[in-house]
């Protein structure tokens, strides 16, 4: 019976690192799904009470140092550049504390083209997104961006969002009352 080949540690250490590139792809995918998923419209996640419990949970996805931008001809000056935690919060409770009128009544967002790329402790992400948005008066939107997102591990070991960077592919006008059927409220994580 021949001598069975003990695992180097090379080997050992090769094969942790990549487990922990796996983790941490899946993790970010985790966060930036998540991101998305409290910006829909109606909230999805139960028990939720109002939009500054929303934002309190977006906000734990980010880093303090964390920055949201928009770039490209058509988001630079529509969101511009939000440096620190404080800044973004102020972003969100702007776009969800002010009433608006059109109210937005259905907003969902599609994550496509994904790439993850982990570095040690940092990470890029790339996404395409698309997000229909209708409002109470029956007008609508059709809003794709593409997302170059940066992340990084913490102290703790927890990733967060260290960079949203978005730039508009398009906007395009829906018809009228495009949706027909939709829920005032989710009640998909209801218990």
């Amino acid at each position: 019976m021949p001598d069975q080949q003990l695992v180097s540690r090379q080997e050992i250490a090769a094969l942790t690192t990549r487990i922990e590139v796996l983790e941490a792809e899946a993790e970010i995918r985790r966060i930036q799904a998540r991101y998305m998923f409290l910006c829909d419209t109606p909230m999805p996640e139960y028990g939720v009470a109002d939009d500054a419990e929303r934002i309190d949970l977006i906000m734990a996805l980010y880093a303090e140092d964390a920055t949201w931008e928009g770039v490209g001809e058509y988001y630079t000056n529509q969101f511009g550049k939000l440096e620190g935690a404080a800044a973004i919060r102020a972003h969100f409770q702007k776009f969800w504390g002010d009433k608006q009128d059109p109210a937005l009544v259905l907003n969902c967002h599609y994550l496509t083209s994904e790439q993850i790329h982990v570095t040690g402790d940092t990470a890029e992400g790339q996404w395409v997104h698309m997000q229909p948005w209708l409002y109470s008066d029956g007008t609508g939107l059709l809003r794709s961006s593409r997302l170059n997102n940066a992340f990084a591990r913490q102290a703790d070991g927890a990733w967060k969002i260290t960079r949203t960077r978005t730039e508009n592919v398009f906007v395009a006008p829906l018809p009228n009352g495009f949706a027909s059927d939709y829920p005032k409220a989710s009640v998909l994580m209801k218990p």
